[in-house]
């Protein structure tokens, strides 16, 4: 063979490997395939013949030379004609000349104008030792290259095909796989409860969304502890709205708000002249709450004597009003709430020991915003929305500076103050950018904004010449040049100026 011969078919070879790389779908690609190759070799018909595995019946894929008809007649079963015994065995059929092959049925009636002048080859397209194909071809007799040569070339094109057979199929599974995780992920997601009315997908935020989730569905008595401002209204308000009493009212009270006789009116009610001032008789929170929910906020600033008719409330689900003799009895599921220390109370005698046992049926720890710095930017976000609307203004981001003080402060003051903080910066903005000179003074600190300088007019100026830095960037992906260029100065000012705030451009790239 020369080597302009074998290079035809390396190139033949290549046109394949190609055709067959070019579609996820196998349909898509085997007759151009046939056409290729019948055009290569002088191929009168080619067909690729495929094994129905739920059938058990081969039938003609795609074709070279036959018409649809044709096609359709070419239907074999295992071990019938040449065809089917190419599948039965699982090895190569070589017909020099089909005419005298009385096992050669011609089923698609393509050869009897013919007059039966052709070689017939049929070569088995194996996978994992499994026949799933086979290629048939049509020689004419007076081609001087023998049939031996042709088996070759075909057999690599049937391994290849069976390859591309394979590849697909692994791809096929790992698409099965990757739906199945995803599934799978959904439904995990689906099944995991999360209130509506609050924000953040932290750790121990999930561990609170799973309390919620245990007890809003009874009736136990919920003592909900956590610092100021970290949400315990929220945590109340998720517990009756996914609770059996979601229909019926949700009353709150602030039991540090009032003073002692102005709170014991506020919860139990009073009768007409109980009083100065009191002209007519009148409900008190527990008589409003009665079938919901009454939400005791701040109760550890209540006084020893409302201690004591409150316990009575929870263990008896009765009381009288002020003023008034005639006892109430109230259906009411009651939620307290408190940021002081009970447990410290109950030594110092401030509060009872046997109202906090009563109280504190079911407690729920909220943690404070500074143990929970993955839910900081997406509740800094909302605040954004919100108030954006709010203030019909089109805020679109929050600065890289904006945000490194934001994660860097320890918020003492937890959610409350970070909705203060944005909403203050929402109002401040004049370029729908939310920049670290918008947030309080009391995040302007040198730890948080990384200038360590002195001078009142020196800080400022380095603050905002630090925040613009840092912005070009972050829109150049950490590239010095390109951000020189955004900023209208040279490269090497920018170097300087990294070196001198000790910016990590790397950071940016990623």
């Amino acid at each position: 063979m020369g080597n302009s011969q074998k290079e035809n078919e390396i190139a033949l070879l290549l046109k394949v490997s190609s055709i067959l790389d070019s579609s996820m779908d196998l349909k898509e690609v085997l007759t151009p395939v046939l056409t290729i190759i019948a055009e290569e070799l002088g191929i009168k018909r080619g067909s690729l013949a495929l094994l129905n595995r739920e059938s058990g019946e081969i039938t003609i894929e795609s074709a070279y030379g036959l018409s649809h008809a044709q096609m359709e007649r070419g239907r074999y079963k295992i071990g019938e004609g040449i065809t089917g015994k190419v599948f039965q065995t699982g090895r190569p059929a070589i017909i020099p000349r089909i005419s005298e092959e009385p096992e050669f049925l011609d089923k698609t009636k393509s050869r009897i104008r013919d007059g039966g002048d052709f070689s017939f080859l049929c070569i088995p397209i194996k996978l994992e030792n499994k026949v799933i194909g086979a290629i048939c071809a049509d020689k004419h007799l007076t081609d001087s290259r023998p049939l031996s040569h042709y088996t070759h070339l075909l057999s690599i094109v049937a391994s290849m095909i069976a390859q591309a057979v394979r590849l697909r199929q692994i791809v096929q599974e790992e698409r099965h796989k990757i739906i199945e995780e995803n599934t799978r992920l959904q439904e995990e997601l689906r099944s995991r409860f999360k209130p509506e009315n609050i924000i953040g997908n932290s750790q121990s935020m999930q561990g609170v969304y799973t309390l919620i989730e245990q007890v809003s569905q009874s009736d136990a008595t919920v003592l909900i502890r956590g610092e100021s401002g970290t949400g315990k209204e929220l945590v109340a308000h998720a517990i009756h709205y996914h609770s059996a009493r979601a229909g019926k009212p949700f009353v709150k009270v602030s039991c540090a708000a009032l003073p002692e006789g102005i709170i014991e009116s506020e919860l139990f009610g009073h009768e007409k002249g109980a009083f100065t001032g009191a002209i007519s008789a009148r409900k008190g929170r527990f008589e409003l709450a009665d079938e919901g929910t009454l939400f005791l906020d701040e109760i550890g600033d209540l006084s020893a004597n409302l201690q004591v008719k409150l316990l009575r409330v929870l263990q008896e689900k009765e009381f009288e009003r002020v003023g008034g003799v005639k006892t109430i009895q109230v259906n009411v599921r009651v939620i307290a709430a408190t940021n002081r220390d009970l447990e410290i109370l109950m030594e110092q005698g401030k509060f009872r020991q046997d109202l906090y046992y009563r109280l504190n049926v079911f407690p729920i720890h909220i943690p404070p915003l500074r143990e929970r710095k993955t839910d900081i930017l997406l509740l800094a976000d909302y605040f954004v929305e919100q108030y954006s609307k709010k203030n019909s203004k089109s805020v679109r981001r929050i600065s890289t500076p904006a945000i490194d003080m934001l994660m860097a402060y320890h918020w003492p003051g937890n959610v409350r103050e970070l909705e203060n903080c944005m909403e203050r910066a929402v109002l401040l903005t004049k370029d729908d950018v939310i920049h670290g000179h918008h947030l309080p003074p009391t995040l302007q600190t040198a730890e948080a904004s990384g200038t360590m300088f002195k001078g009142r007019l020196r800080v400022v100026l380095g603050n905002v010449e630090r925040e613009l830095i840092l912005d070009a960037l972050k829109s150049a992906r950490g590239n010095q040049a390109q951000a020189a260029k955004l900023l209208g100065i040279t490269e090497r000012i920018m170097g300087l100026r990294v070196k001198k705030y000790g910016i990590d451009t790397f950071r940016f790239s990623r």
